[in-house]
């Protein structure tokens, strides 16, 4: 499996789509990157389960992870 991988995320504040990379060598992990549209910053929760399937959740960086 490709390490690197690109997901489509939805920005928790202004609502619009982007596609950004998302490093999974390290896991969990979690880390701010600004949206590409309104420049606000987004935490991002990167983890996998037992399948080794990727999960990428985001979430305002006012809100509890």
């Amino acid at each position: 499996m490709n390490p690197i991988i690109e997901e489509s995320i939805q920005c928790p504040y202004c609502g619009e789509y982007f596609s950004t990379i998302v490093d999974t060598t390290v896991l969990p992990q979690e880390y701010i990157e600004d949206c590409q549209i309104c420049c606000r910053p987004i935490s991002f929760k990167v983890t996998s389960d037992l399948e080794a399937r990727i999960s990428v959740n985001v979430y305002r960086e006012d809100e509890t992870l």
